[in-house]
């Protein structure tokens, strides 16, 4: 990803985040006992997973304990859960190969992982110093959800732009611009929609219906 494309991927992102730390205020999230006790008896990496804990939750994402672990929800979708091993810590994104992570902070879990990444840690100040990041990865996430987005396991890679998406920016610059301006998770629940219709008909009939939803800077659900 080129440096200018990269700047405006992260502005969409730190804008989408402003938004939802502008709903949120100053509102505590609900902190959970049974990850109190978790965090407050940790023998390793409690300095690390409480940092995890307060970029979660000031992303207004809910705690819950989960899997004896601390488990992240946006609307009980799963977003992120923080991991302890034996030399790192982490916390893993339930989708993290539907995330675009311009900065590399993601790693396969292994080999043949399709969908969980995982941002890995050995000191807290390495955590404070990518907290931007990571939040910018939790908004994306959030954005991946509310889209409904989904890894097309079947051929183990993203769903590719249709064709009848490309003919329509090729033809209407002023589309194109309005599209690539979406949040990256809008523009994936787009292509996903646009997709899943088999014949090219029916593609372009829904690229014509919410064309000017996209041109209003809109998402398929809004």
């Amino acid at each position: 990803m080129s440096g200018t494309l990269h700047k405006y991927y992260a502005g969409c992102l730190y804008c989408t985040g402003l938004l939802y730390m502008l709903i949120l205020g100053n509102k505590q999230q609900p902190m959970s006992p049974d990850v109190e006790e978790l965090l407050n008896n940790a023998t390793q990496w409690q300095k690390e997973m409480k940092k995890l804990r307060e970029i979660a939750l000031s992303c207004g994402l809910d705690e819950a304990f989960k899997w004896n672990k601390p488990c992240y929800a946006f609307q009980n979708k799963n977003i992120v859960v923080i991991q302890g091993f034996k030399n790192y810590c982490a916390m893993l994104f339930f989708k993290g190969a539907l995330l675009k992570d311009p900065d590399g902070i993601l790693v396969k879990t292994g080999e043949n992982t399709r969908m969980g990444r995982q941002a890995r840690f050995t000191d807290a100040k390495e955590i404070s110093r990518l907290a931007p990041e990571l939040r910018a990865c939790i908004f994306e996430a959030i954005e991946v959800e509310k889209a409904g987005v989904k890894l097309d396991t079947a051929e183990n890679h993203i769903i590719k732009i249709p064709e009848e998406l490309k003919a329509k920016m090729n033809k209407m610059p002023s589309f194109k611009r309005a599209f690539y301006a979406l949040t990256p998770g809008r523009q994936r629940g787009y292509i996903f929609f646009f997709s899943q219709a088999k014949q090219p008909k029916t593609r372009e009939a829904r690229i014509e219906k919410y064309t000017p939803k996209i041109l209003q800077g809109k998402g398929l659900q809004e």
